[in-house]
């Protein structure tokens, strides 16, 4: 059970594994793009190579989606983010249960936006944590974890398929020894448990009064979606990438639009902005950008 990219190499994994993969289940595919057609989910895609059977229910608890599972009699279910939170009824009907492949260090950063919250608020190192479901959000046993860093130039994106890797490989290391009886689950420590919400659009908005290090960490932690984004005049201008440096001044105020700089100042310190996109336009780097709009030192964001 997967949806986005990150899902992927887990099913790819387990293909290739001595494992029968009887089913895909994904969420509904949606319209993309700016055409807004429909568009079959990467991990639909995969399945259709291999001839898997796919089921793609608009509920996760509707009775005839839950008796076509059960007519699988799954002796395993794998969950790598489906999306949704599974009932009882389908956290039973496995003899080995359902095991979680979740991007973060448990209990840290349960939910449906792990990576990008991590990158959001600074975090050095993440990973990815094997746990056996139950109804709760990630609040089961553990059972193997991997730690991985997360470097300066990472992004939400970046990092979703460096982890989505090792989340594979984790994967099929937690079904070997689950098939061996060697597996030993670890109770959560609800002490030191954090959230990570599903991402709303509004989460990219920049807020200025911040320092440059937290807006550039939302910069990265945005991508691919939603993006962080700012206001220049009546438009909105998303920003992709920039780095931190030390000017003052108010915050969003524009510093320097010279020579293909773009420096805008925060809470504390400023940013250079090396890639962005005002609305309707393209993305561009800095000094193309500007060389086709110019912005007035003093021009203010936001």
């Amino acid at each position: 059970m997967g949806t986005p990219e990150f899902a992927v190499p887990s099913l790819k994994a387990l293909i290739d594994s001595e494992e029968d993969v009887a089913a895909l289940v994904s969420q509904p595919d949606r319209p993309r793009g700016r055409g807004r057609k429909l568009a079959s989910t990467p991990t639909k895609l995969v399945a259709q190579d291999y001839n898997i059977p796919v089921l793609q229910p608009d509920k996760i608890r509707d009775d005839i989606f839950l008796e076509e599972i059960g007519d699988l009699e799954p002796s395993l279910i794998v969950v790598a983010a489906y999306g949704k939170i599974l009932p009882e009824g389908l956290l039973e009907l496995p003899r080995y249960g359902c095991i979680n492949v979740h991007a973060s260090l448990l209990p840290c950063y349960r939910g449906a936006a792990p990576i990008n919250w991590a990158v959001v608020r600074g975090e050095k190192v993440t990973g990815v944590t094997t746990m056996r479901m139950d109804e709760g959000m990630d609040t089961g046993d553990m059972l193997l974890k991997k730690e991985m860093p997360i470097e300066e130039q990472d992004t939400g994106e970046t990092l979703t398929r460096r982890l989505s890797v090792i989340g594979a490989e984790l994967l099929i290391e937690t079904i070997k020894l689950l098939k061996e009886g060697a597996l030993v689950p670890e109770k959560q420590d609800e002490s030191k448990a954090s959230y990570a919400p599903m991402l709303k659009k509004e989460d990219g908005l920049i807020d200025w009064e911040k320092s440059s290090l937290d807006i550039r960490n939302l910069i990265r932690g945005m991508l691919p979606w939603p993006g962080a984004f700012t206001r220049l005049g009546d438009k909105i201008l998303k920003i992709y990438s920039a780095k931190s440096a030390l000017s003052e001044g108010r915050p969003g105020e524009v510093l320097s639009s010279e020579k293909g700089v773009l420096e805008v100042a925060c809470g504390g310190g400023s940013l250079i902005i090396s890639e962005l996109q005002i609305e309707s336009g393209k993305r561009l780097e800095a000094k193309p950008f500007l060389s086709g709009r110019k912005i007035d030192p003093g021009t203010v964001l936001g």
